[in-house]
């Protein structure tokens, strides 16, 4: 038998949407530690390697990690990975603020899911891409950046749309459907 996957985050809204997401036919059994990671710099892929190694070393077994970004195309990706800490400081009316001078208001909501074996197994990523637009914010302020992200092809934004719906479109479900994918192959060549 398999054991767990910790998913480390002390967010319990996105492990909420994990589990909502992937469902209850996920091969392995997913269980959450909040674990105090540094913060890294870097590009995207380089923060999610280096943050799944890390997480890996800290649990010393399977183990999955996160990295959202959102990348506001006028600024060249900025803030990107460092969404965290432009929301924190300049609230979502700020991030609408931040693109006040910009004609061009498309963006890319960005999820990438490290998973490592253990602490000795390279990371593998599975990476998710949601195209939008930044918005002034509407809908309930419950998650994050959600409120100032409409997806293309919508008229309403993230926080704005039913959970479920949202659940099939958003950037994590994205990366999560390469990660069942990554599962469900290695299920079927255990059997």
């Amino acid at each position: 038998m398999s054991k767990p996957i910790t998913f480390v985050t002390g967010n319990a809204k996105k492990l909420e949407e994990l589990v909502a997401i992937l469902g209850p036919t996920f091969p392995r059994t997913i269980v959450s530690k909040k674990i105090d990671l540094p913060e890294l710099q870097g590009e995207i892929d380089e923060i999610a390697i280096k943050k799944c190694k890390e997480a890996a070393r800290h649990v010393n077994g399977p183990v999955l990690v996160e990295d959202t970004s959102l990348c506001f195309n006028a600024l060249e990706g900025l803030p990107g990975p460092y969404i965290k800490w432009f929301l924190e400081k300049l609230k979502p009316e700020g991030l609408c603020r931040l693109l006040e001078g910009w004609e061009d208001k498309s963006a890319q909501a960005i999820c990438t899911f490290g998973y490592c074996e253990d602490a000795d197994a390279e990371p593998q990523l599975f990476k998710g891409i949601t195209d939008g637009d930044i918005v002034s914010p509407r809908g309930p302020r419950a998650f994050g950046w959600d409120p100032v992200f409409q997806p293309k092809g919508y008229d309403k934004t993230y926080a704005e749309l039913p959970k479920a719906e949202k659940n099939t479109i958003s950037h994590r479900y994205r990366a999560l459907a390469q990660l069942q994918q990554h599962f469900d192959k290695l299920d079927k060549l255990e059997k």
